[in-house]
């Protein structure tokens, strides 16, 4: 069954073009894993009265970046997983023809 899933996505490219959109998810997520915990302690060092004093941490917030690294930990192992079963093990041939007798007799 995935035998006949896979050779169309490896020969029309629609699998490489899906696993590029992957990958670009996979490396936006990357960053994410530093910006969103930056953006988050600029705003809250730049507008401290924003920010409610219950939830407010006198650190970096690591516990900002954490959904950010699980997508991109759960990203990648898709991706890789993807790539080879696309495209590290070959395709089966196939064949309608029977096959032709190579004894000629004389």
């Amino acid at each position: 069954m995935f035998e006949r899933l896979k050779r169309p996505l490896v020969e029309s490219f629609v699998g490489a073009i899906a696993l590029g959109y992957l990958l670009s998810q996979t490396i936006l997520y990357f960053v994410g894993i530093f910006s969103v915990p930056l953006s988050g302690w600029i705003s809250r060092r730049e507008f401290p009265e924003l920010a409610s004093h219950s939830t407010a941490q006198s650190g970096f917030p690591f516990r900002e970046a954490a959904p950010q690294l699980v997508s991109f930990v759960l990203l990648s192992g898709i991706w890789y997983i993807l790539l080879r079963w696309l495209y590290f093990s070959p395709l089966k041939k196939e064949t309608s023809d029977p096959p032709v007798n190579q004894e000629r007799g004389s």
